[in-house]
């Protein structure tokens, strides 16, 4: 089993370094920024320029105006903190597949098996810090194996940020107790007891420990050294079926792009069939150098691991992919994927079937050209009320359930509700001579009708329908109906509900 090895970035000035991203000219001023704390403006971030002269987190914000008369401040702006910090951890999804944010303004990353792909852990290490560094943030990271020992070697460590396997004890023997994420009174009575470094109590007996700091700060030691599971929950769990495909050199042209979409779509489907299952919508995302993403989605009508069909439906869609400066990783995943049919392969030697099997992929390059919307497949149901009488399927390799009915003439076209219509009829029970619909008077040449649907009284209460289909002078045929019976005391209520070829 592959050793687990973690990355744990520091963003020590998060809010104040992106507030200096967005506006340049705060560069090197004292800069805060403040939110209320019950009845006072206290201070909730601040720049290493402001730490220095003496203003620090929980500070009132008068207080600090007085040490600083002209100290920038950003207020009411804390609410970004996570939110900005879960952006970074997006992107730094181009780097490992498994991010999670991090206490005190950080990232937690799962690189097991990733660095090599950037020629090691210290070129991948140097590789992020100063990516993030050219953004604009002052981080701090490392790699151990533990997240505990990551994280606190990023805070305080003074030594190589990069752990070697089993050496996390003596990296941390040097460092403070609040290194091991125990709470701060916790750490505070370890001080107060001359404890002031990991190496002067982590030898000593657990129970002893135990009743000078706790059960839950005794926990959080026992994660740090690897003795038990610390817990990460990923900010984008990745798909069952998923493939990455890091670029050497940033891809800026359509070629390129065709080349990697070529090779996921190959991994991918090769991954899929061996478990027996065809793809029935992936999803490609395109990471730029300027911290962008674009997202391309296609679907099938049926699942298919046919990779020279699944890149002609992407290749609709490359154009939309605008690589700028540069692509520097490709992600594909299977968002939705269905049993393949064992058959199926054998089936298409056949002429027949081959037929059946270009039309599903003629009309999946339909949809990715024109969009999925416009192609729809209806199946019947066991319902004689119109509007219940079909339903809509994503699949058109489902089968009938029931036969189609033939008895009765139906419109190839049926609203999905009925929109009402004024109609002129000679005697109420008679079909109409003429009706108006949206603005346009038909007159009515030929007539068949009345049909009466009863509605299902189990489902719902309401009107029977009295249906006509009607031709017009144009010879156009339409599907009228009046609801319920006619009576002289109110006017008979009609409605238009479908077309006829």
């Amino acid at each position: 089993m592959m050793q687990k090895r973690y990355m744990s970035i520091w963003f020590s000035t998060l809010l104040t370094d992106w507030i200096r991203i967005k506006r340049p000219a705060l560069k090197d001023l004292p800069l805060v920024f403040s939110d209320k704390a019950g009845n006072r403006m206290v201070i909730t971030a601040a720049s290493k320029e402001a730490a220095s002269l003496g203003i620090h987190l929980g500070m009132p914000l008068a207080d600090a105006r007085a040490i600083v008369p002209d100290l920038e401040v950003i207020e009411n702006q804390c609410h970004k903190s996570k939110k900005l910090l879960t952006a970074l951890g997006r992107w730094c999804i181009r780097y490992t597949p498994l991010v999670a944010l991090e206490e005190d303004q950080g990232l937690i990353l799962d690189i097991s098996g990733c660095a090599h792909l950037w020629g090691g852990e210290k070129a991948y290490l140097r590789e992020i810090v100063n990516r993030l560094r050219g953004i604009g943030y002052q981080v701090r990271a490392s790699i151990s194996d533990t997240m505990g020992t990551a994280w606190a070697v990023s805070r305080y460590g003074r030594v190589s940020p990069i752990i070697k396997s089993g050496e996390e004890l003596n990296a941390l023997l040097p460092l403070p107790p609040m290194a091991l994420r125990i709470s701060p009174i916790a750490s505070q009575k370890l001080i107060k007891l001359g404890l002031k470094t990991i190496g002067s109590f982590i030898s000593m007996p657990r129970s002893v420990l135990r009743r000078r700091i706790g059960e839950d700060s005794m926990e959080r030691i026992e994660q740090v050294l690897g003795q038990k599971e610390d817990f990460f929950l990923p900010i984008t769990v990745p798909e069952v079926y998923s493939e990455r495909l890091a670029s050497m050199e940033p891809i800026r042209t359509r070629k390129g792009i065709e080349i990697a979409i070529e090779k996921l779509l190959f991994q991918l489907c090769t991954k899929l069939q061996s478990d027996g299952m065809g793809l029935r919508s992936a999803l490609l995302q395109s990471y730029r150098i300027d911290g962008q993403v674009i997202k391309t989605q296609i679907g099938t009508n049926s699942p298919s691991v046919n990779t020279s069909h699944l890149f002609k439906l992407f290749s609709l869609q490359i154009d939309k992919i605008e690589p700028k400066m540069g692509i520097e990783l490709f992600t594909m995943d299977a968002v939705r994927f269905d049993r393949l049919d064992p058959g199926q392969e054998s089936l298409w030697m056949t002429e027949k079937s081959m037929s059946n099997q270009k039309v599903i992929e003629l009309l999946d390059r339909l949809a990715g050209k024109l969009g999925a919307q416009v192609i729809q497949r209806y199946l019947p149901q066991p319902h004689h009320w119109p509007e219940r009488s079909i339903k809509k399927v994503d699949s058109i390799t489902e089968p009938l359930s029931l036969p189609w009915r033939t008895d009765r003439l139906r419109p190839v076209q049926l609203l999905k509700v009925p929109e009402p219509v004024q109609v002129t009829a000679p005697i109420p029970d008679y079909p109409p001579m003429l009706f108006r619909y949206q603005g346009v008077t038909h007159q009515v040449k030929k007539a068949d009708g009345p049909e009466r649907i009863e509605r299902e009284w189990w489902l719902e209460k309401g009107e029977h329908r009295d249906y006509y289909q009607l031709e017009d002078a144009e010879g156009k045929r339409y599907w009228l109906f009046r609801s319920g019976h006619y009576s002289p005391e109110k006017p008979s209520q009609w409605f238009i509900h479908g077309f006829f070829a």
